[in-house]
């Protein structure tokens, strides 16, 4: 990858990073350790890999992400303002009453560039397999995009969904496993051991891909070279909290946010 390109891409992730600070500090609540993590996912994801347009975000043959795991919206909403889909003053918006920017992603908030609802566990695989099975029989060729937790994938639905999307030979999902082995409760392995996750993918009929998800040019890379007549899976190795280095790979900022004093402190050591 080009060094230019390359160095674009990782800025805007670290402005994707701030302004998730921002924002759930001025809310007072929300979830930021996996919506850190994510930064470099969602900047590949919108920067480079996915065709779209904030300008015409309803034009037809756009592809379409998915966040299943909802609870970490506020990447998504950062990552759509820095895109140009609305004016990045609104993240301060984030969890107020009347906002567009719920604590999980809600179509009757009619925020551009939301795909659908979500926040239970679990259900956004399935939504993207109704989805692909229609983009099929209308040939509308497009990719769909699907984020999710590796806390959430102990959900038995995604596993329904994934032998669904192999029997369909649904080769426009791409889904992507935020790999950073930790949960509301803890590590993975203590709650509910996910391993071995590779061979489970790929036993259930998917194109297995794994990274560093937090190296943009590995992401570019991966996403790249993502081909073939299956539906694909990238498990997507992160830390949770990453970029604020008080809290990475700390499971109990899962839910947590950072207060004023924290804020400066975060965003003055980071830089």
């Amino acid at each position: 990858m080009d060094g230019k390109k390359l160095k674009k891409l990782e800025n805007i992730a670290a402005t994707i990073r701030h302004d998730i600070i921002d924002s759930l500090c001025e809310a007072g609540s929300g979830h930021i350790g996996g919506s850190l993590d994510l930064a470099d996912i969602f900047t590949v994801l919108y920067f480079h890999t996915m065709k779209h347009n904030p300008n015409n975000p309803q034009m037809t043959d756009r592809d379409k992400l998915i966040l299943s795991i909802g609870h970490t919206a506020p990447v998504l909403y950062a990552t759509l303002a820095n895109a140009g889909y609305f004016p990045k003053e609104e993240l301060m918006t984030l969890r107020k009453i009347g906002t567009r920017l719920q604590g999980h992603p809600s179509l009757a908030a009619e925020l551009p560039g939301v795909e659908s609802a979500s926040g239970s566990l679990g259900q956004g695989l399935s939504v993207c397999v109704g989805m692909a099975i229609s983009d099929k029989i209308d040939n509308i060729d497009r990719k769909i995009f699907c984020v999710c937790g590796d806390g959430e994938i102990q959900e038995g639905q995604i596993w329904e969904a994934a032998m669904s999307a192999a029997h369909h030979k649904l080769s426009n999902i791409i889904a992507i496993i935020d790999r950073n082995r930790l949960q509301i409760d803890g590590p993975n392995k203590d709650v509910m051991e996910l391993e071995p996750l590779h061979e489970k993918w790929a036993s259930f009929g998917w194109d297995v891909y794994e990274c560093d998800g937090n190296n943009i040019e590995e992401l570019v890379n991966t996403f790249d070279c993502m081909k073939g007549n299956k539906p694909k899976v990238l498990i997507a190795n992160t830390i949770m909290g990453k970029g604020v280095h008080e809290i990475e790979g700390d499971y109990k900022w899962h839910g947590k946010v950072p207060n004023m004093e924290e804020r400066k402190q975060w965003l003055d050591h980071n830089n």
